[in-house]
Protein backbone atom coordinates (compact mmCIF):
# COMPACT_ATOMS: atom_id res chain seq x y z
CA UNK A 1 0.00 0.00 0.00
CA UNK A 2 1.42 3.53 -0.77
CA UNK A 3 0.86 6.70 1.53
CA UNK A 4 1.06 9.66 -0.29
CA UNK A 5 2.39 12.67 2.30
CA UNK A 6 3.42 16.82 1.81
CA UNK A 7 5.70 18.85 3.03
CA UNK A 8 4.93 22.76 3.47
CA UNK A 9 7.29 23.41 1.22
CA UNK A 10 5.14 21.84 -1.52
CA UNK A 11 7.01 18.29 -1.64
CA UNK A 12 5.16 14.97 -2.43
CA UNK A 13 6.41 11.20 -1.03
CA UNK A 14 5.00 8.45 -1.89
CA UNK A 15 6.09 6.10 0.68
CA UNK A 16 5.93 1.87 -0.09
CA UNK A 17 7.51 0.18 2.50
CA UNK A 18 10.87 1.69 3.33
CA UNK A 19 11.45 4.07 0.41
CA UNK A 20 9.51 6.88 -0.66
CA UNK A 21 9.75 8.14 -3.98
CA UNK A 22 9.30 12.31 -4.38
CA UNK A 23 8.68 15.00 -6.27
CA UNK A 24 6.93 18.44 -6.15
CA UNK A 25 3.40 18.75 -6.28
CA UNK A 26 1.11 20.57 -8.82
CA UNK A 27 0.87 23.39 -7.05
CA UNK A 28 4.45 23.71 -7.00
CA UNK A 29 4.40 23.89 -10.61
CA UNK A 30 1.35 25.76 -11.16
CA UNK A 31 3.73 28.53 -9.50
CA UNK A 32 6.77 27.53 -10.71
CA UNK A 33 5.54 28.25 -14.81
CA UNK A 34 7.31 26.07 -17.80
CA UNK A 35 10.09 24.09 -16.51
CA UNK A 36 13.21 24.01 -18.71
CA UNK A 37 15.35 22.11 -16.31
CA UNK A 38 15.83 19.81 -13.32
CA UNK A 39 19.02 18.72 -11.44
CA UNK A 40 18.64 15.41 -9.38
CA UNK A 41 20.72 14.42 -6.83
CA UNK A 42 23.29 11.91 -7.05
CA UNK A 43 22.73 7.79 -6.52
CA UNK A 44 23.81 6.92 -3.40
CA UNK A 45 24.34 10.43 -1.65
CA UNK A 46 22.43 10.24 2.15
CA UNK A 47 20.33 13.37 2.52
CA UNK A 48 19.60 15.23 5.79
CA UNK A 49 15.87 16.13 5.99
CA UNK A 50 15.27 19.92 4.68
CA UNK A 51 19.06 19.59 2.81
CA UNK A 52 18.84 21.10 -1.07
CA UNK A 53 18.42 18.02 -2.73
CA UNK A 54 17.43 18.99 -6.15
CA UNK A 55 16.74 22.22 -8.13
CA UNK A 56 13.81 22.84 -10.63
CA UNK A 57 14.53 26.14 -13.15
CA UNK A 58 11.46 27.25 -15.10
CA UNK A 59 11.10 30.43 -17.20
CA UNK A 60 10.42 32.52 -13.71
CA UNK A 61 12.90 31.28 -11.38
CA UNK A 62 15.48 28.47 -9.50
CA UNK A 63 13.64 26.94 -6.57
CA UNK A 64 15.66 24.57 -4.66
CA UNK A 65 14.02 21.13 -4.11
CA UNK A 66 14.52 20.01 -0.14
CA UNK A 67 14.49 16.25 0.98
CA UNK A 68 11.68 15.79 3.15
CA UNK A 69 13.28 13.27 5.12
CA UNK A 70 16.64 11.37 5.78
CA UNK A 71 17.57 8.62 3.81
CA UNK A 72 20.22 7.33 0.73
CA UNK A 73 19.31 8.41 -3.11
CA UNK A 74 18.34 5.21 -4.67
CA UNK A 75 17.26 6.19 -7.91
CA UNK A 76 16.64 9.19 -9.89
CA UNK A 77 14.22 9.54 -12.68
CA UNK A 78 16.51 10.03 -16.23
CA UNK A 79 13.40 11.03 -18.06
CA UNK A 80 13.53 14.52 -16.64
CA UNK A 81 16.69 15.56 -17.87
CA UNK A 82 15.35 15.25 -21.90
CA UNK A 83 11.76 15.78 -20.53
CA UNK A 84 11.93 18.82 -17.97
CA UNK A 85 8.41 19.68 -19.09
CA UNK A 86 7.01 16.53 -17.83
CA UNK A 87 6.75 18.16 -14.02
CA UNK A 88 4.29 20.57 -15.26
CA UNK A 89 2.18 17.95 -16.91
CA UNK A 90 2.52 15.26 -14.78
CA UNK A 91 4.12 16.95 -11.63
CA UNK A 92 2.93 13.95 -9.17
CA UNK A 93 2.96 11.03 -11.43
CA UNK A 94 5.62 10.48 -14.09
CA UNK A 95 7.41 13.65 -13.11
CA UNK A 96 9.24 12.46 -9.79
CA UNK A 97 12.24 13.01 -9.25
CA UNK A 98 13.77 10.77 -6.74
CA UNK A 99 13.04 8.00 -4.41
CA UNK A 100 14.99 8.13 -0.82
CA UNK A 101 15.45 4.65 1.50
CA UNK A 102 14.04 6.07 4.40
CA UNK A 103 16.20 6.26 7.68
CA UNK A 104 14.26 7.59 10.25
CA UNK A 105 10.56 6.92 10.00
CA UNK A 106 9.56 8.86 12.68
CA UNK A 107 10.71 11.85 10.58
CA UNK A 108 7.37 11.07 8.31
CA UNK A 109 4.98 12.57 11.49
CA UNK A 110 5.88 16.19 10.68
CA UNK A 111 4.70 15.59 7.18
CA UNK A 112 0.78 16.68 5.85
CA UNK A 113 -1.91 14.23 4.49
CA UNK A 114 -3.42 15.26 1.58
CA UNK A 115 -6.93 17.39 3.34
CA UNK A 116 -4.34 19.14 5.47
CA UNK A 117 -2.00 19.66 2.78
CA UNK A 118 -5.05 21.66 0.06
CA UNK A 119 -5.84 23.61 3.38
CA UNK A 120 -2.21 24.68 3.41
CA UNK A 121 -2.35 25.96 -0.12
CA UNK A 122 -6.36 27.27 -0.47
Amino acid sequence: MTTTLYTSDHEWLAIEGDVATVGITDYAQSQLGDVVFVELPKIGRTLKKAEAAAVVESVKAASDVYAPISGEVLETNAALASEPALVNSDAQGAAWFFKIKIADKSELGGLMDEAAYKAHTA
